[in-house]
């Protein structure tokens, strides 16, 4: 009558989701990219390990997806040089890896993957935009201020003590 509790959650995750995204700054949605990646290839080689071949080639072909449409997708190769040029290359070097790792059932092709997306996530994540680095002291002493406004009639009475 109400659906399933499997359904409700999902579409709550959805939701969630779906706000992130939104909310999110250019250099969090590709962090989320990152994220959703390394997600399907966990899944992927769960699926391969349980020997369920269509779930497994859906969890890959999903993975690559978000590579290719996604992440190099998201590359600006006239702004970004040849940083760009040489992510674009390693981009279409995993997704074909993951082509074979499908074709082949074979995890260790997967966790190669894995490990470059994680290197590059973690780089990625290390970098800072401007507009968050500038916030954050602009927030910390927001923060400070009205911390000591509120104090600020108590001083002294605080300080006799």
């Amino acid at each position: 009558m109400f659906g399933s509790m499997k359904n409700g959650a999902s579409a709550y995750a959805k939701v969630g989701i779906e706000t992130g995204v939104i909310a999110a700054n250019p250099h969090k949605l590709i962090v989320m990219l990152f994220e959703g990646v390394q997600i399907a290839l966990n899944q992927a080689a769960q699926h391969m390990q349980s020997g369920h071949i269509a779930e497994k080639g859906k969890a890959i072909s999903k993975a690559i997806s978000i590579i290719d449409n996604g992440l190099r997708a998201s590359l600006d190769k006239s702004t970004g040089g040849e940083i760009a040029i040489n992510l674009d290359s390693l981009y279409e070097y995993m997704s074909n890896r993951l082509l074979l790792a499908n074709l082949n059932n074979d995890a260790a092709v997967l966790q190669e993957v894995q490990t470059l997306l994680h290197d590059i996530k973690g780089a990625w994540e290390s970098i800072v935009p401007k507009q968050q680095e500038a916030a954050a002291p602009t927030a910390q002493a927001a923060q400070i201020a009205s911390s000591y406004e509120s104090l600020a009639p108590n001083l002294p009475r605080l300080m006799k003590a």
